[in-house]
């Protein structure tokens, strides 16, 4: 039994390796039960191991990495289930292991000091601090052996086991260093410059992949926000290169390898230029803001591809990765039977084997060869073909050829089935869960989908009912305990859950939430020295990070001023929109150097400095509210807010509606914009041409 196999069969391996558990046997988290019967003494992040490092003196080794993420499988393989290398690191360390997905703090923290001493990062981040938690030594993955001019694990110990006793201070004072400066980098606050939006699509203009879609050079990663970024831009200026743009990059991700044309969803990101090859773990974060950019994209530019895409990903959450209570798993790693990428390869015999005399047309279709795409195997991928012209050259419709294909990858998925399945982290984290509640509202919103919007309800409740107590948000649920007081992140995203359910249904219960989120968000995280918001509300490390750069998902910080920019709006509660004025004027000089880094920030600098529009509808009944405004629904109006409701219920949510009422009984219409109001209407074609609109009904 591989290392990778572990998981679900403790007692299997157990008696394979004859270790007893470590203290990570006690862990909710897959990440720290995958070293559970590692031969390392482990501890989990806690007063536990530094109380141990301080009474023995000893510096701390901490190993933080993710359950799906295959060079800490690597490593852990090649270290920490062996015993010279545990025999080094439980003699002269305390050992200390950190899911990055459960404690994104502590990760911020230690992989801005991999960077900084490193001029890289990734995982597994490895880091030796001093027993006050003060690094002095940082990197990524180390081979036991040394090997590539790379240094090996075990010299790494050794010499860092004799530095430690024959000049600790040094250490120390190293650590002592890099810690003072870590804390004070952020800077003087420096506003936003009104050009920063300009200059980010320049940035994305010059760095554009023409040939295949995306930006910069391999690897390639899809970052939806940067996507949803320019959208906006190019609804809000009319700019038709910008949306070119988007369009060329999410075909060719559809296209590539890196999207499962058998199973549905997408993987992390791309190794190569073409979309081709992708790193194949599959993450929750990752199906959600590609469910966003296809859904917004589909908005724009009324592609049906898109609409399949994201039809693609609702099966593959909610077959997959979708908990019996309605919530969502984390992620599917990339390796099974101890090879990346086995599970999702095929070899045109296997194919022939599954749809007989059909199997070579989609050989020819899918690219599935006999040398293969990736080490002697293939991956299905659409990359350089046309469906339109296969169709032509066999004959039939294309409808025809796509339903053929729907039916062959049906029949793929059952055979694949039978594999051994790439281990799933099944554990539950409110900030993803948010996010693809998120992303199902708005798809259920725009596309008028009931299932859609039945999947998002059920797992709002799940977060509801399990992830919050009294005033607290937690950030993990995982078999049965519900653990860890909620991040930034997860108090911002489910803002942005809040927002997208309330535009998809007008029930003003989730405005209420919304409300609460806000309120402890600032509460907890917000700086009123330097301005915008902390990741932790924790003390257990030497500095709190604060992070504002998008990374694979746009950051708390950017999502927050979002959020609260459109919360404001939408409630007249002008109060919480000085919250985002002052992270306008705060961010500024971190924006100039890479404004392509913070594309959700500007996304919300660029709608405040365009101006929303604040729609209140009216209404004695809320029966076919929706139908009726169903042309808003569906299109793509970022800067519009929206509330319905009677008079009453208004007044409730938003206190600038206290004068608004119907007129002769019929549904009547406020809009706002610039901070006036125009006459009530109750003609619905004369709103949809104040917003742009054609009326559809």
């Amino acid at each position: 039994m591989s290392f990778l196999q572990y998981y679900g069969n403790k007692e299997a391996l157990q008696t394979e390796t004859n270790q007893k558990p470590n203290r990570l046997i006690r862990e909710k988290s897959p990440y720290l039960l995958q070293h559970a019967y590692n031969p390392v003494d482990w501890y989990p992040w806690g007063e536990e191991a530094f109380q141990r490092a301080k009474r023995e003196d000893k510096p701390i080794f901490l190993s933080i990495g993710y359950s799906t993420c295959h060079w800490c499988h690597v490593m852990a393989h090649e270290s920490f289930e062996d015993e010279e290398v545990a025999e080094l690191l439980n003699a002269h360390f305390v050992a200390i292991k950190v899911d990055r997905e459960e404690r994104p703090d502590i990760d911020a923290v230690y992989m801005a000091v991999c960077q900084a001493l490193t001029g890289h990062g990734g995982w597994p981040l490895n880091v030796f601090l001093t027993p006050e938690k003060k690094p002095f030594y940082a990197g990524t993955y180390f081979p036991k052996e040394s090997r590539y001019g790379q240094p090996g694990f075990i010299n790494i110990l050794k010499t860092i086991a004799n530095q430690y006793k024959k000049d600790k201070k040094k250490l120390e004072d190293t650590g002592e260093r890099i810690a003072t400066a870590l804390s004070a980098a952020s800077g003087a606050p420096a506003s936003i410059r009104p050009d920063a939006v300009e200059r980010c699509v320049e940035h994305f203009n010059e760095t554009f992949d023409a040939l295949y879609g995306g930006f910069g050079i391999a690897p390639k990663f899809p970052a939806p926000h940067q996507l949803m970024f320019l959208l906006r831009y190019a609804h809000l200026n009319g700019n038709d290169r910008s949306l070119r743009m988007v369009e060329k990059t999410l075909e060719g991700i559809a296209d590539g390898g890196i999207h499962d044309h058998i199973g549905g969803g997408f993987a992390r990101y791309s190794v190569d230029e073409k979309w081709l090859i992708p790193h194949f773990e599959k993450m929750l974060y990752d199906q959600a803001m590609l469910m966003l950019a296809y859904t917004e994209a589909w908005q724009m530019t009324g592609n049906a591809r898109f609409r399949d895409v994201v039809a693609d990903i609702f099966a593959y959450v909610t077959r997959d990765m979708r908990d019996a209570d309605g919530g969502f798993y984390s992620a599917e790693d990339a390796d099974s039977e101890g090879e990346e990428g086995r599970f999702y390869l095929w070899t045109p015999d296997e194919i022939r084997a599954v749809l007989g005399e059909d199997g070579d047309l989609y050989c020819r279709i899918f690219d599935i060869t006999e040398e293969g795409n990736f080490e002697g195997r293939s991956l299905p991928n659409l990359v350089g073909r046309s469906l339109a012209r296969i169709a032509a050259e066999e004959g039939v419709s294309l409808e025809a050829l796509k339903a053929a294909i729907t039916a062959w990858n049906r029949k793929l998925r059952e055979a694949r089935g039978r594999r051994v399945r790439p281990h799933k982290d099944d554990k539950i984290l409110t900030s993803w869960n948010a996010l693809m509640i998120a992303a199902l509202a708005t798809a259920a919103r725009v596309f008028q989908n009931a299932e859609y919007l039945r999947a998002a309800e059920t797992a709002f409740r799940f977060l509801t009912r399990r992830m919050m107590n009294g005033d607290e948000l937690y950030a993990r649920y995982r078999d049965g305990e519900v653990g860890i007081p909620g991040f930034l992140d997860d108090y911002a995203y489910f803002m942005w859950a809040c927002d997208a359910l309330y535009d998809a249904t007008f029930d003003g219960s989730y405005i209420e939430k919304m409300r609460w989120a806000a309120d402890r968000m600032i509460e907890r995280f917000w700086d009123d020295d330097a301005f915008g918001f902390y990741l932790n509300n924790r003390s257990d490390l030497f500095m709190r990070p604060k992070e504002v750069y998008d990374g694979a998902v746009p950051s708390g910080n950017s999502v927050a001023a979002y959020e609260l920019l459109r919360f404001s709006r939408r409630t007249g509660e002008i109060d919480y929109e000085r919250y985002v004025d002052h992270m306008f004027n705060a961010f500024g000089d971190e924006v100039d150097r890479y404004p392509m880094g913070y594309a959700w920030l500007l996304s919300a600098f660029m709608i405040a400095r365009a101006g929303t529009k604040e729609l209140a509808v009216v209404t004695e009944t809320m029966d076919g509210a929706k139908e009726k405004l169903g042309a808003l629904q569906s299109a793509f109006l970022p800067e519009v807010v929206t509330l319905v409701g009677d008079r009453a219920r208004l007044n409730r949510l938003a206190s600038f509606t206290a004068g608004f009422n119907t007129e002769n009984g019929e549904t009547t219409y406020y809009l706002c914009e610039h901070f006036r109001c125009r006459r009530p209407m109750t003609d619905l074609t004369a709103i949809y041409e104040a917003l742009g609109l054609a009326h559809n009904h």
